[in-house]
């Protein structure tokens, strides 16, 4: 067996945020992801989503020091299946997969509505247009995805301080309403916001927030991973909180009425305090928004599947296809290509918005599965791995795993009902295919230049990776003696 190809190592930390805080996608998040959040918990949403706040936290934290333990572009999948066994892993891989194929789909179908103050389109095509666009955009090098997608980034963020500034401009609200949430009927009534209502959308408040952990796809990209992975992590949260949070804040103070945000209709809510040019100009940024936050997607998903090629998750030509290193531009090209495209065909002929409640029940049992990890983190031979570790251990997996077991409970059978449908798919797969080859198939690795000289695979005759290796793990170890 020869050694797989590897990504080069060309990405830094600034450049890693852009990407990471593009997936994050703070414009899309805030005007698609966040209006069903203001229609079920009306002003209650502000609470929701400090509490999701407060959970990603948590979740980041142990995204951090996971990342940089098993710094793999298999992300959660590869990180809990090393920590609590490759059947879990396989599983987990599997409600991953089908989100990464499902979500940039749902993403770019919201693109039509944001042009349709300029120009009517289809909102299917436009949908497939978004993602023919960003899967050509995501087989381009590391370098040039991290600017492009920072310049769309900048035109978010612009978007987002617009509609603050707007909102706390035009107060009508009084900030009592987010202490004590009323939640809107639509018919002129209000209710007070209650506990069940708030857990029922963390969820969903939490899909807001949902991005930051790109940075562990790209700890393959990155340099120095065990040092960036966990920087990345926690600057990339801490601005999408920032980004989200506060405008969605003026938006509930800045109202007319508590029925706007029943209505759910954001750009609405622009037009009426700036006029309907302003209400274009928002309406455009989260159009490109949206088409940044599906590059991002595609690029990681691209390599979350590449990784599942070196770990030998496939028949052998496949994994020979989609393990290949472009040339020119040192992407995974094939798995970019292989896990983009079939999200053009989905845009165009599948319901796939109906999906949306599906998704959030999957990045639920992701950050618990995540959390459980984190508490097995510092046992047995990962004790002595070099990485980053989180302060106060354990408290944040166990509030983590708590909190998300119970968040859990309160989702709808239908999306649960989804999600155990697509496991119970994947351990079929696992019985016929995988759990008769775990000698050769579903390894888990990690890049050469990661792994302790004792596990460099044998034909592997480059030394001067090794030396590198460990003197990062070296430095690294010593700074964290000298902090």
């Amino acid at each position: 067996m020869t050694t797989p190809a590897a990504l080069p190592r060309s990405l830094k930390v600034f450049g890693a945020v852009l990407l990471t805080l593009s997936c994050v996608t703070p414009a899309s998040s805030l005007f698609i992801v966040v209006p069903p959040l203001l229609q079920q918990l009306g002003s209650g949403a502000v609470l929701s989503l400090l509490v999701a706040a407060v959970l990603s936290l948590g979740v980041g934290l142990c995204y951090a020091e996971l990342g940089t333990l098993v710094p793999s572009a298999g992300g959660e999948y590869s990180i809990v299946g090393q920590l609590l066994g490759r059947p879990i892993g396989w599983l987990v891989f599997v409600i991953s997969l089908v989100s990464l194929v499902v979500i940039p789909p749902i993403i770019a179908l919201g693109t039509a509505g944001y042009l349709a103050s300029v120009v009517d389109v289809n909102a299917s095509v436009a949908g497939a247009v978004v993602m023919l666009l960003a899967v050509v955009v995501g087989v381009l090098d590391i370098k040039s995805n991290a600017l492009i997608t920072g310049v769309f980034l900048g035109i978010e963020v612009l978007a987002a301080a617009l509609v603050s500034f707007l909102g706390f401009t035009h107060v009508h609200q009084s900030v009592a309403t987010l202490v004590h949430p009323v939640v809107p009927d639509g018919a002129g009534h209000t209710s007070p916001l209650t506990a069940g209502l708030l857990v029922s959308g963390l969820a969903l408040a939490l899909f807001t927030y949902n991005g930051f952990g790109t940075a562990i796809y790209l700890s393959e990209d990155l340099v120095e991973p065990r040092r960036s992975v966990a920087r990345t992590v926690l600057w990339s949260l801490a601005a999408g909180v920032v980004v989200i949070t506060i405008p969605v804040t003026a938006i509930c103070l800045g109202v007319s009425s508590p029925d706007q945000l029943a209505a759910g209709d954001l750009v609405a809510v622009v037009n009426g305090w700036a006029g309907s040019a302003v209400g274009t100009f928002v309406s455009l940024c989260v159009a490109a928004a949206i088409l940044n936050a599906v590059i991002v997607m595609v690029l990681q998903n691209g390599r979350v599947l590449f990784a599942s090629a070196r770990d030998r998750t496939w028949p052998e030509p496949v994994n020979r296809a989609l393990g290949t290193i472009h040339p020119r531009w040192g992407s995974p090209w094939v798995a970019t290509l292989a896990i983009g495209l079939p999200g053009v065909v989905l845009a165009l002929a599948v319901p796939i918005d109906q999906l949306l409640g599906f998704t959030g029940v999957v990045v639920a049992v992701i950050y618990l599965l995540l959390g459980v990890a984190a508490l097995a983190a510092r046992r047995g031979r990962h004790r002595e791995t070099a990485a980053w570790r989180m302060p106060l251990w354990p408290v944040a997996p166990v509030v983590t795993v708590a909190a998300l077991a119970y968040v859990l409970t309160q989702q709808t059978p239908h999306d649960l009902i989804i999600t155990g449908v697509v496991l119970l798919v994947g351990l079929a797969y696992w019985v016929a295919f995988l759990r008769p080859r775990l000698a050769t198939h579903w390894q888990l690795s990690l890049p050469a230049d990661q792994l302790p000289a004792d596990q460099l695979p044998a034909e592997t005759d480059t030394p001067d990776v090794t030396a590198a290796a460990t003197a990062e793990a070296h430095s690294f170890t010593t700074a964290r003696k000298n902090s």
